[in-house]
């Protein structure tokens, strides 16, 4: 039977059960993204005591983009305390390099397992399943079985899984859609600011793909491989993204839409989309 779309909550992040892992262990280059430069391991000066953030409500207007478009997937909260049991770098100094450094390690772990977890929704297979419960098992492991970890290899089991998974998916949804017309779209396409307005795209694999600035509202992308597309500053105002495969959150929150961009349950609309009443999707005012 396909899993529930929902998301599993160990996969959402949950900051309030985090030692403000991110805030410490990654690195930050001035740019769009951050207004100042940060060395990996340094605490962000907007981190607080409680290791919540000072600045949370206003970090986009304040140059702090980048902290709304990241993502851990739910690592966060398990590196702090399930790895680490709860003991955070403020109060054993001596175990925060291992920390910081199995942040990056769970983040892998935990987005494999999202992907894992929406190719079950689409897909009995049990190959997946063994991944899936594989990957689960890891995310358990002490620190210096996880940091010993080869993800590399585990990644290069799952991705044919998640390949064929997806191929059998869209050819259901083809067959099922028998209007559906092959777009001249592919794995890895260039289609930085490309016009794709209104364009019925459904079931299209455009996985690994380059939408930076596309655009592509009222677009039907129901069904659409998206694993790995760069979707930054794509216009997705009044696009359809129902049952899109392997589309996570950081992705929608580079990308710009609205009340009327339809997207799964599993999924949460990002703060910084405009409501629909400011401004009609394509109007001049873009």
């Amino acid at each position: 039977m396909a899993q529930d779309a929902v998301t599993p909550p160990s996969l959402v992040a949950d900051c309030g059960s985090c030692f403000g892992l991110c805030c410490v262990a990654l690195r930050l280059d001035e740019s769009a993204d951050f207004p100042v430069d940060k060395p990996a391991g340094e605490p962000c000066h907007n981190l607080q005591e409680d290791f919540g953030c000072a600045i949370h409500a206003r970090l986009r207007p304040t140059g702090w983009k980048g902290c709304t478009v990241f993502d851990c997937f739910g690592a966060g909260q398990q590196v702090s305390q399930v790895t680490f049991a709860g003991v955070s770098w403020r109060d054993a100094p001596e175990i925060e390099h291992s920390m910081y450094a199995a942040l990056p390690v769970m983040r892998q772990l935990h987005e494999m397992l999202f992907y894992l977890h929406d190719a079950r929704r689409v897909s009995p297979d049990g190959a997946l399943a063994a991944a899936y419960d594989e990957t689960v098992a890891h995310t358990a492991d002490p620190p210096e079985r996880l940091l010993a970890l080869d993800v590399t290899a585990l990644r290069a089991r799952v991705s044919p899984l998640l390949r064929s998974a997806s191929a059998a998916y869209r050819r259901t949804v083809r067959r099922r859609l028998s209007n559906v017309v092959p777009r001249k779209v592919h794995p890895g396409a260039d289609l930085m600011a490309a016009d794709l307005r209104g364009m019925d795209l459904r079931a299209a694999d455009l996985r690994n793909a380059y939408l930076i600035g596309a655009d592509l509202r009222r677009s039907d992308l129901r069904h659409v491989d998206l694993l790995g597309a760069d979707l930054r500053d794509a216009d997705l105002r009044g696009s359809d993204l129902r049952g899109a495969i392997f589309l996570t959150q950081p992705q929608l929150n580079a990308a710009a839409g609205d009340a009327s961009t339809e997207i799964s349950p599993a999924l949460v609309r990002p703060s910084h989309w405009i409501e629909r009443g400011e401004f009609a999707p394509g109007s001049a005012e873009i």
